[in-house]
């Protein structure tokens, strides 16, 4: 639970009761490599923090194949946020990439967090914002730079990631086969 309020105290103050209340509200999850948090075609009913570990957001393309959209590593929430709130079902899955540790609370749970603790939404918002932004600044380059410069802005972006990930992973989200990524890793050496 530490690393969950150090975090959260980054947008905005709770006081000890206030941190009591999340904390019953909490529940700790492993989630192994592979398994799904959330998966497309469902809707979404969880929030997760990640304690330790990696997760990607994927979906399936309409030729079938695996597209990674980003990475969550440890100290960010994790869910699927349109899904979530909206209850609308997903279009995309939120995967373990590597075995995780999660806090996780319910719609209703969270729900409960919003309207009883007074600025609790507020410091909600301001982390979305802030995961919206990053995940524009970390989209972006992706569009208009050749491969070999799209990973090494990869490697600015997730420097704590590379090695912990399959390189299939990597190399959906940067767009790029295999072949070429493993060709762009060996030259940059």
């Amino acid at each position: 639970m530490k690393e969950l309020f150090e975090f959260m105290l980054r947008f905005g103050n709770l006081n000890q009761q206030q941190m009591d209340f999340i904390s019953s509200k909490a529940v700790k999850m492993q989630l192994p490599n592979n398994a799904y948090f959330s998966e497309a075609g469902k809707i979404a009913r969880q929030v997760g923090f990640v304690v330790e570990g990696i997760v990607r957001v994927c979906y399936y393309s309409n030729k079938g194949e695996e597209v990674t959209k980003y990475f969550i590593e440890e100290n960010n929430l994790v869910v699927d946020l349109e899904s979530f709130d909206l209850e609308i079902c997903s279009s995309a899955y939120v995967q373990a990439v590597t075995d995780c540790t999660l806090i996780v609370f319910s719609k209703k749970d969270w729900q409960e967090l919003l309207q009883t603790i007074v600025g609790f939404e507020t410091m909600v918002n301001k982390i979305i914002s802030r995961a919206l932004m990053q995940k524009v600044e970390r989209r972006s380059p992706l569009v208009t730079e050749d491969a070999t410069t799209r990973y090494l802005k990869f490697l600015e972006i997730y420097p704590t990631v590379v090695n912990r990930i399959p390189l299939s992973y990597i190399a959906s989200y940067l767009g790029v086969t295999q072949s070429s990524l493993s060709r762009i890793r060996k030259n940059i050496r």
